[in-house]
């Protein structure tokens, strides 16, 4: 059955571009251009970065020295702040991506890995901000409100799902390895970088156009519009929701869920990312499904 539905969407998404070739191509442009101005700017050398922190073992002791004091409240090893803070600050899909790189590398349980990813990969509150806030709802005086929305929830529910567990970095009661730093795992890491920009702007890419497809189905209300191009590819949800003149206690609440969500875009970015380290992308979906309905009610409270 899913091989049956992966050939109807390969040939619907044919048909689509030789159909509508200047469509696709917009589309195509549009996705290009947020890979190119918005993601390798920003995620290129935080990802090289992450790289090479995590194999030079120069983040190893910083991270024990926190986790003194956040792993009391919060049920995390002492590697696994990096990639809950990552996922935080610098927004998805830099939690998932650091998060199975440090099972790869055997600093973290694949048991925690997979419990940790559904928490840490969120849109960056930099995207929420200034795209989502300032330029198509005009409401910057929402931010610290949006932000509480949209990050707390994953947290609350990942300290509900492991509330009785305690993870433990591998081998930190052996002697810790000196850390080290040389050209090779520089290039390493570049060579790594590279190569998860290039699959994430490709996911972006196939994903504009699939969005583009999703406005010309015969659905003639808005609002169900709205959900289906969301719910495939963010970006053009978001915009195309603001476009739609729809009352701000209506647009908000959509926005926020998109953006929870991730969009199918970017689950498969996600599956993408951690599909090496063989993490299951099941619990993922749960956890975004049950986020995705919290921060959706609160938003809804707050737009009234």
């Amino acid at each position: 059955m899913k091989k049956i539905l992966y050939i109807i969407i390969l040939i619907a998404f044919l048909f689509y571009t030789l159909a509508f070739p200047e469509e696709s191509v917009g589309a195509a442009s549009v996705g290009l251009n947020l890979w190119y101005e918005n993601m390798l700017p920003t995620l290129l050398p935080f990802s090289i970065l992450s790289y090479i922190l995590i194999h030079s073992g120069i983040l190893d002791s910083f991270a024990r020295l926190i986790h003194r004091f956040v792993g009391k409240i919060f049920p995390v090893s002492s590697v696994g702040i990096y990639p809950l803070t990552a996922g935080l600050l610098f927004g998805f899909p830099m939690g998932s991506k650091i998060t199975a790189d440090l099972v790869n590398a055997g600093k973290m349980s694949r048991e925690e890995g997979q419990r940790l990813f559904c928490a840490c990969n969120n849109i960056s509150p930099m995207f929420v901000g200034s795209f989502i806030l300032n330029e198509n709802l005009g409401r910057a005086d929402l931010r610290t409100a949006t932000y509480l929305i949209l990050y707390v929830p994953p947290l609350v529910l990942y300290m509900l799902w492991n509330r009785k567990r305690q993870f433990r970095t591998p081998g930190e009661h052996l002697p810790q390895k000196t850390a080290s730093m040389n050209f090779q795992l520089i290039d390493a890491g570049i060579m790594n970088g590279f190569e998860t920009l290039a699959k994430l702007g490709g996911y972006i890419i196939m994903f504009a156009i699939l969005a583009q497809m999703t406005t010309m189905l015969p659905v003639s209300d808005p609002i169900l519009k709205c959900l289906l191009i969301g719910c495939t590819e963010i970006t053009n949800g978001i915009s195309y929701t603001a476009r739609q003149g729809l009352d701000f206690a209506l647009a908000y609440p959509l926005m926020v869920a998109f953006t929870a969500f991730g969009g199918l875009s970017g689950f498969a970015q996600t599956a993408s990312m951690v599909k090496d380290g063989n993490l299951p992308m099941l619990p993922y979906l749960q956890m975004k499904l049950l986020g995705t309905a919290v921060s959706l009610g609160l938003a809804l409270l707050l737009a009234l």
